[in-house]
């Protein structure tokens, strides 16, 4: 009976902490819902396989299959006529009785969880480092974020069928991220790509060498066109001038930029000069720019220290 009572009082305890961060989370703009399993589809999974049973972190554990609307993102319980079902597990656990694993899927190093979403609730709630799980492995070239909403998992996505198109993951290995803020950019890198190869070509046609290969286009694409654009950006620090964008972002407003200067001055101006003129032209008003560096560092988005 008393640990019934106990497990009662904390289970109401626990809603009673959810509302508050529903409060904290409205207040401050931020999500605080657990990421719905559904939204790895757009991630493009090119397989799965069993990893048997592992012991995982439980705040790695950052979304379900199907219960994604009874649990807040930290994985506390919403709905009351769910009770009786976090009472009872929580129960068993104040007895000492042992709890069968849970089951989830693994998406990079996070977990949406398949069977068991009570038991990671109460082990979340008491403060539990690990859980036993058994784990079923998604292979996704670009994995999910914890603080990921769906736009973002879509650019993801898209990000992922890139990688397919070009190798780069595979040619380069150790290249340099390339994510939007905004959806549907990344056929116009690929368009980027087959203008090199075009131009690439030209100039091989003209020596008598044969063909350029896609693979080699991409490879000429990165380290010539877009690897030199964001070493100019770190070099000249322009990020700092556009908060809450991203390199690639950058990289196409500067690459149209280059253009427009070249058919105004009649002669290519290089992406350095191009990079430069764009942010000194463009960038957001200093009073908009500390605005949005506000916004972002109240939604944890932005490093104190940038």
């Amino acid at each position: 009976m008393y640990a019934h009572d106990q497990a009662r009082q904390d289970v109401e305890r626990a809603r009673l902490l959810g509302d508050v961060r529903d409060l904290l989370a409205f207040l401050r703009r931020q999500p605080n819902e657990l990421i719905p399993f559904d939204w790895v589809k757009h991630l493009a999974p090119e397989g799965e396989h069993q990893l048997g049973l592992q012991t995982i972190p439980v705040d790695h554990i950052i979304g379900s299959v199907d219960r994604y609307r009874e649990f807040d993102r930290h994985y506390l319980p919403k709905e009351k006529h769910l009770d009786e079902r976090w009472v009872g597990i929580r129960t068993a656990q104040l007895q000492g009785k042992e709890l069968p694993p849970i089951q989830v899927y693994k998406v990079g190093e996070l977990y949406f969880v398949k069977d068991g979403n009570h038991r990671v609730s109460v082990a979340r709630r008491q403060g539990q480092k690990f859980i036993d799980a058994y784990v079923i492995e998604l292979s996704v070239a670009v994995p999910i974020g914890e603080d990921d909403t769906l736009k973002d998992v879509i650019i993801k996505g898209e990000y992922a069928k890139f990688l397919k198109a070009t190798k780069l993951d595979e040619l380069l290995p150790n290249h340099r991220e390339i994510l939007f803020t905004t959806a549907g950019r990344y056929e116009k890198l690929l368009d980027h790509i087959r203008t090199r190869q075009y131009f690439l070509d030209q100039k091989r046609a003209a020596e008598g060498k044969p063909p350029v290969t896609w693979e080699e286009a991409v490879v000429s694409w990165y380290k010539r066109l877009y690897l030199r654009m964001v070493e100019g950006m770190d070099l000249h620090d322009v990020m700092y001038r556009f908060p809450g964008r991203t390199e690639a972002d950058l990289y196409l407003w500067a690459m149209d930029h280059r253009y427009f200067l070249t058919e105004k001055y009649g002669h290519d101006v290089g992406s350095e000069e191009a990079t430069k003129d764009f942010s000194e032209h463009h960038a957001p008003p200093l009073y908009k720019r500390l605005g949005q560096r506000v916004q972002l560092l109240l939604k944890g988005e932005l490093d104190p220290a940038m």
